[in-house]
């Protein structure tokens, strides 16, 4: 019921202190969104990222509904993508295997080098960038089609600041896609409390609950960034359809989610 990402986390600032981003944050040059204790506790793991039954064996169980959903959504070919908090790239490969022309961004250096070393390896030409994404949304705005934020932003100090990056490197007709944990006691349950200490799927202290977004936050944050909701869709696990890919895609949004988004449109 939930999934690692190498990123980064932190105190956590009020959803008032994220809807004013723009005023408290008019250069995020000058806002690294980083932790190195976050860093270094994932980085642990790096060179565990493409072993489908270590400690990342939801995010390889996970991948094949996030990208079904993505598709459903753009057409891949062609796409110009960037993948923010990309990890050892297996949503990455994913995509170029669709047929995407793929950047990957972390800020994990080590998992950044393996991530490059499986792409040779698979023959697959990925740009991968040890790179926040403000940073890589100041010299690269408008330039991506297609932006994936997945099981990044309970990671982060300042979400508000990741999805404000992405609508940045967005195209005036592009979409991006953000996926994350809900608040509630439903969500603590299941993603920390079963899967972190009873089931032991992942590593203990690998979510913090307070670091947890509610799907109306993020929204807010979309909305404050300039980009407007257009799809929501609940990640269900139901082990009973298939022991290798046991994450569904439902419409309940009480634990994991996703959540698609394009520019706003100017009115009148």
């Amino acid at each position: 019921m939930t999934c690692i990402c190498n990123a980064v986390a932190g105190a956590r600032p009020s959803l008032s202190t994220e809807n004013n981003f723009m005023n408290n944050h008019p250069n995020p040059l000058d806002h690294q969104n980083i932790s190195t204790q976050e860093i270094e506790k994932f980085s642990q793991h790096a060179h565990e990222w493409w072993d489908e039954q270590g400690p990342l064996k939801t995010l390889h169980q996970i991948n094949p509904i996030r990208m079904a959903w993505i598709a459903k959504h753009v057409v891949l070919g062609n796409a110009k993508t960037i993948d923010i908090g990309c990890g050892g790239g297996i949503l990455s490969e994913s995509l170029v295997r669709a047929g995407a022309i793929v950047t990957g961004l972390d800020m994990a250096s080590d998992s950044i080098e393996i991530a490059r070393a499986h792409a040779q390896a698979a023959q697959l030409s990925i740009d991968y960038q040890a790179i926040t994404a403000e940073e890589w949304a100041q010299t690269h705005p408008a330039e991506y089609d297609v932006v994936t934020c997945m099981e990044l932003l309970e990671h982060v100090p300042d979400p508000a600041s990741v999805v404000h990056a992405a609508a940045q490197l967005l195209t005036p007709n592009g979409t991006v896609f953000f996926s994350t944990i809900n608040r509630n006691p439903k969500a603590w349950a299941l993603t920390i409390g079963a899967a972190e200490h009873l089931l032991k799927w992942i590593p203990k202290g690998t979510h913090q609950y307070d670091t947890f977004i509610k799907p109306s936050e993020l929204s807010a944050m979309a909305r404050q960034s300039g980009l407007e909701v257009f799809a929501l869709a609940g990640v269900g696990y139901q082990p009973w359809q298939s022991k290798s890919t046991p994450f569904v895609v439902t419409k309940d949004t009480s634990v994991n989610y996703m959540m698609a988004c394009r520019k706003a449109k100017k009115r009148c």
